[in-house]
């Protein structure tokens, strides 16, 4: 009898699994339990008290731990292909398993972008073999590849930047038939609203003024214009009948206008925050250090405000990192204008966030709805992802509350070290990252291998549950 087959006799006599997980609390958007997970395959087949748990090759002791779903980051740059010097999705994986993800969606604006099928393809084999995670691609929508998204396969939505000033202007023209093409996919499209027609005047306004801090570029981006491409966006959406994804929401104004959509009864759109967004505020900062330069731009304390209600309201429906490397030298300028935007920020997702369910500002349902199971459905992956159910994908971020740790942007594991939260002490930390049954992160240490999958949508009519 050969070896493989005699050891799976054994394995089916003894009634053996890969891994158990024990001793733990599982996090339910709803619920709490105490209670053990049996993983074999890469798959959840078993839920039940430790003592009815089969025997396993792995037994996972987790007595004061907390056991998420997977935590998804669904706001991702990872840069790769064509930009690695920033950061590439080896490193990027890495950093996203050190922080408690499971499983990233990467932003298509590297080089070359990936806007149809070709580039897709030189993506996939961009990545392959290099993530620690498991990912998703959204693709971009502009005017110049809008005749071609219909061929493209394998992907998880499309991405749209209105205020990107190195391609055509988006009217309301171009959303209305792009719209309409998107339609026949059943995929949602992400978008970055802030209106450009009042982003170029401001900017012009600002620059002409001579001012070059992080207060200006906040000038020339206020909440208005976010509001406004949100409304121009969910009217058109809504007539053509399609999903739409407001990504970033960043300002009062954005949170007020979303409100008063969904109010409204419309289902077909939802909307993500950052860390950054709920954690800083302008009024705080050195105006002259333009690395906290990021697009939409850091706002006031009462935008943060506003946004802690709509998070509390069930109005936001993720939280995701937007982490955007870029190097030192792009950062750190002496104006702002020159400076390049975003941060790194997939590493501390988890431990900010759940310092904020220690300081009672959210719980821990939440947490498990807008940062595992809603992007799983916001992106089609729900119950593949997102959840901890019997057949689902055996992905679990598990995590101690109240060890108290300082974020040391040198420790972290991007290829760029800029962190807005560099010296701010976390409350939790990620002890163990699964992927698929296998144990990628323990204790802060990687030991796992770069075996993450591409991941495509499963079920394209879903939405998410706030309440």
């Amino acid at each position: 009898m050969p070896n493989s087959l005699l050891k799976l006799r054994i394995r089916v006599v003894l009634s053996l699994v890969d891994l158990t997980v024990e001793n733990t609390k599982l996090i339910f958007p709803s619920t709490i339990v105490e209670a053990g997970l049996a993983i074999e395959n890469g798959k959840i087949v078993k839920i039940a008290k430790d003592v009815n748990l089969p025997r396993a090759d792995l037994r996972l002791n987790c007595r004061g731990l907390l056991t998420f779903p997977g935590v998804i980051d669904s706001h991702v740059h990872f840069r790769d292909p064509g930009l690695t010097y920033k950061e590439d999705f080896s490193t990027g994986s890495m950093a996203a398993a050190a922080g408690g993800v499971t499983m990233v969606v990467d932003m298509p604006n590297t080089m070359p972008p990936l806007v149809d099928s070709e580039s897709f393809k030189t993506k996939v084999e961009a990545v392959k073999g290099k993530s620690y995670v498991d990912y998703g691609f959204l693709a971009l929508l502009s005017s110049e590849n809008v005749n071609k998204v219909s061929k493209l396969a394998g992907i998880l939505g499309f991405k749209l930047f209105m205020a990107d000033f190195s391609r055509k202007p988006v009217t309301d023209d171009f959303l209305f038939n792009a719209f309409n093409v998107i339609k026949n996919l059943g995929l949602p499209v992400a978008i970055h609203a802030e209106n450009p027609e009042d982003v170029l005047v401001l900017t012009e306004k600002v620059k002409h003024e001579g001012k070059k801090d992080i207060y200006a570029y906040t000038s020339a981006r206020p909440g208005y214009v976010e509001a406004k491409a949100i409304i121009r966006v969910a009217s058109i959406s809504e007539k053509v009948g399609i999903k739409i994804h407001i990504c970033h929401v960043s300002s009062r104004e954005g949170i007020k206008v979303l409100s008063e959509i969904k109010g409204r009864g419309f289902k077909n759109i939802t909307c993500e925050t950052c860390p950054h967004y709920l954690l800083l505020s302008i009024e705080e900062l050195n105006p002259a250090l333009t690395a906290f330069k990021v697009t939409p731009p850091l706002k006031f304390r009462h935008d943060a405000e506003a946004l802690w209600k709509g998070v509390n309201d069930g109005v936001i429906d993720t939280i995701a990192s937007d982490h955007a490397p870029h190097t030192h030298n792009e950062k750190f300028k002496n104006d702002v204008w020159e400076a390049s935007s975003g941060f790194i920020g997939v590493e501390t997702l988890v431990p900010l966030m759940l310092t904020q369910v220690v300081d009672g500002r959210l719980n821990l349902n939440q947490f498990t709805k807008l940062l595992c199971e809603n992007p799983a459905k916001v992106y089609g992956l729900y119950p593949l992802k997102g959840c901890i159910k019997v057949n689902s994908d055996a992905d679990l971020t598990i995590v101690k509350l109240g060890v108290e740790e300082k974020i040391k942007a040198s420790k972290l594991h991007s290829k760029t070290g800029f962190t807005p939260f560099d010296g701010w002490t976390v409350k939790a930390k990620p002890v163990y990252t699964i992927v698929r049954g296998m144990v990628i992160m323990e204790n802060g240490e990687i030991v796992g291998k770069p075996e993450g999958k591409l991941v495509k949508p499963i079920n394209k009519n879903l939405h998410p549950s706030n309440h």
